[in-house]
């Protein structure tokens, strides 16, 4: 969240210097767009500007855009700009070729929206969600979650909607807290996931050392995880315990909710081991199968940075799916 964060709070900061400020909202993309739903970034007359909307000499042509507009004694009204990248189509070129398009909101905030600005701000900075509404009217904002992550209807440049959940998306489970847990909550924070990290060893250095998860947790038992993992699309677990035994009672434990991602850390021969014990008990392949064991994408990582990016890498393909 800190990105976006940084993008707010130049916002705010332009707003209280009386700085005009543009903020440039990606509402909609379609094919291989660079710019995806969501991507935001401001710029002001100052020529400072903070976030993304994909980059590339599109991002360029928008931000000296928003420049000169913020900086010309004419009032300059919100608009939307639709962009297609593909130099053969008629109208709307970006100036790319990856093909795709994107629909931008071109918004000038006004002095008027700063205490609205400060309530995202707030809420982005307390690691809470909320409802974030654009629209022809302007910019609004609620500590209500909506029901689904992304919205967008339009039916002209002046009649559309767009709302999106703000705050952390998806939340990591990482179970276990050795070396291996660090390196991946140190790669992962970096990615927008609320990280949540458990192991029974209270005296562990890397637990201690790591200030990558938003939560930490000592419990007595991995049983405990019954009642501190929700199950959902949005949540995402990866099994690091210090062996087997505590490996197999999280699987244990967990495996008839429903997530988006589970993975198991080990080797070849203990996940052969575990996974023919709970068939010959009678575990049915349907709850077996969606786990990722051994987890992580087949690069021959060795070492725990590269086993973590190997980890990061697969889920951010389950996420991105």
């Amino acid at each position: 969240m800190k990105k976006q964060v940084n993008i707010w709070q130049l916002i705010n900061k332009s707003l209280q210097q009386q700085v005009p400020v543009m903020l440039l909202y990606v509402l909609q993309s379609e094919g291989s767009s660079p710019g995806r739903r969501g991507f935001f970034m401001a710029v002001n007359a100052a020529g400072e500007t903070e976030g993304s909307i994909g980059g590339g000499i599109m991002e360029h042509k928008f931000i000296e855009l928003a420049k000169d507009k913020l900086n010309t004694a004419q009032e300059t009204l919100p608009a939307i700009r639709k962009q297609v990248h593909n130099k053969s189509a008629p109208a709307n070129q970006s100036g790319m070729i990856c093909s795709g398009e994107q629909t931008i909101w071109v918004y000038p905030v006004p002095a008027s929206a700063i205490n609205t600005i400060q309530c995202i701000i707030a809420s982005l900075e307390q690691n809470k969600n909320g409802t974030l509404q654009l629209s022809p009217a302007g910019l609004q904002f609620t500590p209500d979650i909506p029901d689904t992550d992304f919205y967008f209807s339009m039916t002209s440049e002046t009649d559309w909607l767009y709302r999106e959940k703000t705050g952390y998306k998806n939340h990591l489970h990482v179970i276990g807290a050795g070396h291996c847990a660090l390196a991946l909550c140190r790669l992962m924070q970096s990615m927008e996931f609320y990280i949540h990290l458990y192991d029974d060893r209270s005296s562990l250095k890397t637990f201690l050392e790591n200030e990558y998860a938003h939560e930490k947790k000592i419990i007595t038992d991995y049983t405990e995880l019954d009642e501190l993992i929700s199950g959902g699309n949005h949540q995402y677990i990866v099994v690091m315990t210090v062996g087997y035994r505590t490996d197999d009672v999280v699987i244990r434990t967990l495996w008839k909710k429903q997530f988006r991602y589970v993975g198991l850390l080990g080797s070849k021969s203990k996940i052969e081991k575990m996974f023919t014990d709970y068939r010959a008990e009678g575990v049915p392949d349907s709850v077996l199968q969606p786990i990722h064991a051994p987890v992580g994408i087949a690069i021959h990582s060795e070492t725990p940075e590269e086993i973590a990016i190997s980890i990061a890498a697969e889920i951010i393909r389950e996420k991105n799916r």
